[in-house]
């Protein structure tokens, strides 16, 4: 192989570690902020709030700026949260889907 070659390999192989650790991340993000500002207004743990849709129909949730408002209507109206923190509770949500087989610790 040539050094091109060999750079190129090692570039996307770093490229996709810092992706994954980047979007592992979101979640964790995601269920830190429910545990702290959501499951004492929710009144259910974050593994409850998480299998009311699919991964699919979260997905579908967030693609279509709607995670605000479901989060409100799972929660109620005291369901506060920042709109730039809504993407990591979707984020958390994808990951601990009804189907996604994953259970949160909170």
């Amino acid at each position: 192989m040539t050094k091109f070659t060999k750079l190129a390999m090692v570039a996307l192989f770093g490229i996709t570690m810092v992706t994954t650790t980047a979007s592992a991340g979101d979640a964790a993000k995601g269920l830190k902020l429910f545990s702290k500002k959501l499951k004492g207004v929710c009144e259910m743990s974050g593994a409850d709030f998480a299998k009311k849709h699919t991964t699919d129909e979260w997905t579908a949730i967030i693609e279509g700026g709607k995670m605000a408002a479901e989060i409100t209507a799972i929660c109620g109206d005291d369901a506060k949260i920042k709109d730039k923190l809504v993407p990591f509770i979707g984020d958390f949500a994808v990951e601990y889907s009804s189907d996604s087989g994953n259970v949160p610790s909170c």
